[in-house]
């Protein structure tokens, strides 16, 4: 009996040590396929510069089941429009997804303008084919007519269009 036992305890841990080793098989590391530092990407289209990002780092997670591009470390980006006017956008963390030329930008988001007006938030997301911001967390839009806070928010690249939600604060109207 004594011998059945020590054979049983036996057989157990060396199927542990087998199953540990099945499981290390389907184990892969989550690790970026590439890796930048102090990345400058400049995006042109018919040879005009259309936006510029800045970033200290960058992660490019390509071959993972939804592919992803992080930028730890935050970006600034300058974009411009037909006229050459110029908005600019600062986050500490962003992230976008292949695929949904969404970007979504984190921690103390400032997107500004050559206007005056800034919008600081600590959530943006970015549609890059549609030119759109949007955002459900709390916001405070400030212009050089005053001050407005808010919790949803979306908007163009250049601030002419702005549709809020849950609003408060005081603009003066330009006559």
């Amino acid at each position: 009996m004594f011998f059945l036992s020590v054979l049983f305890t036996v057989f157990l841990s060396s199927c542990e040590s087998n199953f540990k080793e099945v499981q290390k098989i389907h184990y892969t590391e989550f690790v970026p396929t590439g890796e930048a530092d102090n990345f400058n990407l400049k995006y042109t289209d018919s040879g005009r510069i259309k936006s510029i990002l800045v970033s200290p780092k960058m992660l490019d997670y390509a071959t993972v089941d939804y592919p992803f591009t992080e930028f730890p470390k935050g970006v600034n980006v300058t974009m411009y429009d037909n006229r050459g006017q110029r908005t600019f956008i600062s986050s500490d963390y962003a992230v976008t997804f292949k695929g949904t030329d969404i970007i979504d930008l984190q921690k103390n988001i400032k997107i500004y303008n050559e206007k005056g007006q800034q919008l600081e938030t600590e959530q943006l997301y970015f549609d890059q084919k549609n030119e759109w911001f949007f955002t459900e967390k709390k916001y405070k839009f400030t212009d050089p007519n005053g001050v407005s806070y808010g919790e949803g928010v979306d908007f163009s690249k250049d601030f002419s269009i702005v549709n809020s939600q849950r609003i408060s604060g005081a603009i003066n109207r330009a006559e």
